[in-house]
């Protein structure tokens, strides 16, 4: 029997921390103030990933550090992170 593989491919956005909202454990950024690959504003995010990573200032980060929706990723007290500190989400879909 052949092996078949699975498709696998990943979508990545990119912001910065200054286009964020809200203070402390509700800090975040919404989808739509990321662009994506190919430098197009984003609308949202995948609903239907097999994990994401999120990177601060090229830093892959912890699960912990972060949740996201479809509409917007929260990362608590990210708003004490200076505003243009870059924010990258990949997320591998398959």
């Amino acid at each position: 029997m052949a092996i078949i593989k699975p498709f696998i491919a990943g979508r990545r956005f990119v912001s910065t921390v200054g286009a964020g909202t809200g203070t402390g454990a509700t800090f975040s950024i919404a989808a739509t103030a990321f662009t994506n690959d190919t430098g197009a504003a984003a609308t949202a995010f995948p609903a239907s990933f097999a994990y994401y990573d999120l990177y601060i200032n090229a830093m892959v980060q912890t699960a912990d550090t972060s949740s996201v929706t479809t509409t917007a990723i929260t990362i608590p007290n990210g708003d004490t992170l200076d505003p243009a500190t870059p924010i990258i989400v990949e997320f591998i879909v398959t």
